[in-house]
């Protein structure tokens, strides 16, 4: 198959979150299978200074002129859309507050899709989305006005992966004035609102969400964010397929981040990294002392209105917490205030660097991950992978990789809650803190069976490639 893979960001290029992981193992999977694939994306300023790229010519969407930039990753080509709105210093946002006119950014990106790919003569047979950023593509695919040949995408089916269906796209009609030549077409005479994600799932051959829990709890009031009745209605082009991790980049045994290597066979090593994680946060070098790790947004959905409640409580305790992650003021403000009153047991660090996220893998003997929702998450995967026993809630992909101690007490690779609830999460600790203490021997086959559990592109890559074939057919 043709595929092109459309996307706002991708990782080695540029990167904010997850999606980005996604973005490069993906399209990459997808071409050892054999298929040939492209990868569309915007051309931020900052790509472009970084890698020096030059300009492969011009093009027209919408009234508009684009550059077109090309950059290879591995086997596939990157075709990047280069416009004056994407010169930024951020990706959708400055100092936590998104720009205002991301609606007309992304509309525009979506529209000089449809035109860059036949500029280059790339004609898909799948047109693989991904979120609100480019929602608008399957419906142009549909409805394409464009300068060139007539029919190009008559063959092309869609499909749209929902990574976060709390982030839609919303924007009132004036904000993305190149809608005005569709309104019609999209209804919009009596409701003159956008909402991305919603047209991506009304006008996309298929949808898909990042796990199958995930998949299940769009579907309903709470997990929707107001997009259930939506999917509801396309719930039979519905399908949850589960992440991958990248071995290759979180692999205890070779990780370049680390100050010891280790795997399943030998642990020895991370008992240095736990040293090293205690060094670099501040604390005591105190080896039988629980190191609980974390890395992550600091937003809500993480879980810390049910992490900030308890912390107090928590530092009762004999342990060690290590945080790590940039975003909501007033979660920093929280953390921060904590960590100097509890400067031997809790460390906040502010900022984000990979070698960082690889140590608090790496050195924690247990990874904090209390999502209030997570359609899928990659760290708990980094976690089984380094032998670091996830604490999770019971949501989305978390459910589909971790199973608690409470579900299956034999195959059992972390520890899990349920109830939203600040309590519910502190007895949670409380239960792995115990285990740690008093069964090591049970914690070391725990961090064992962790270790031998693995979720590949390749096995995600084969799902999406059956579900494309019988789109198309």
């Amino acid at each position: 198959m043709k595929i092109a893979f459309i996307v706002s960001e991708v990782e080695d290029i540029i990167k904010t979150g997850g999606l980005a992981d996604v973005a490069k193992a993906l399209p990459l999977a997808y071409a050892a299978l054999g298929h040939e694939v492209v990868i569309v994306m915007p051309a931020y300023k900052t790509v472009i200074d970084q890698f020096n790229l030059h300009s492969h010519g011009e093009f027209n969407s919408s009234h508009r002129q684009f550059t077109r930039y090309e950059y290879q990753l591995g086997a596939v080509k990157v075709h990047l859309v280069g416009h004056a709105c994407f010169n930024r210093a951020g990706l959708y946002a400055e100092n936590n507050v998104a720009y205002t006119d991301n609606g007309e950014r992304f509309g525009l990106f979506s529209a000089a899709v449809i035109d860059i790919l036949q500029v280059v003569d790339f004609k898909p047979d799948m047109m693989h989305c991904n979120d609100w950023h480019t929602g608008l593509v399957p419906f142009f695919v549909k409805h394409n006005k464009t300068q060139f040949a007539e029919g190009f995408f008559a063959h092309t089916k869609t499909t749209l992966t929902i990574h976060n269906a709390a982030f839609q796209g919303s924007f009132d009609l004036h904000e993305i004035p190149m809608i005005e030549n569709y309104r019609q077409a999209l209804h919009l005479d009596l409701n003159p609102h956008i909402n991305m994600m919603k047209i991506g799932i009304t006008y996309a051959d298929k949808i898909t969400a990042v796990s199958p829990t995930y998949a299940q709890e769009i579907l309903t009031n709470l997990g929707g964010h107001g997009m259930h009745l939506c999917l509801q209605n396309r719930s039979s082009d519905l399908k949850g397929i589960l992440n991958g991790c990248d071995y290759t980049q979180w692999d205890p045994s070779t990780d370049p981040f680390i100050d010891a290597h280790y795997d399943v066979n030998d642990l020895s090593g991370k008992a240095i990294c736990k040293q090293a994680l205690q060094a670099e946060s501040g604390f005591a070098d105190e080896p039988k002392t629980p190191l609980i790790g974390m890395v992550c947004r600091l937003t809500a959905q993480k879980g810390f209105d049910y992490i900030l409640p308890i912390l107090g409580e928590l530092m009762q305790h004999n342990l060690q917490l290590t945080i790590v992650g940039t975003g909501d003021p007033y979660v920093c403000h929280q953390l921060a205030d904590l960590s100097r009153v509890h400067p031997t047991k809790f460390k906040f660090i502010e900022g984000f660097k990979p070698e960082l996220a690889h140590l608090v893998e790496a050195g924690s003997d247990f990874f904090l991950m209390p999502s209030e929702f997570e359609p899928c998450g990659l760290n708990q995967m980094y976690s089984l992978a380094y032998g670091t026993l996830p604490i999770v809630r019971n949501v989305g992909g978390l459910s589909d990789t971790v199973v608690g101690i409470d579900q299956n007490a034999h195959d059992s690779t972390g520890f899990m809650f349920t109830d939203p609830e600040p309590i519910a999460l502190l007895i949670c600790i409380r239960r792995a803190l115990l285990l740690y203490l008093e069964q090591p021997e049970r914690f070391l086959q725990m961090q064992k069976r962790a270790m031998h559990t693995k979720f590949t592109w390749e096995k995600a890559a084969k799902e999406f490639e059956v579900l494309f074939i019988n789109t198309i057919q």
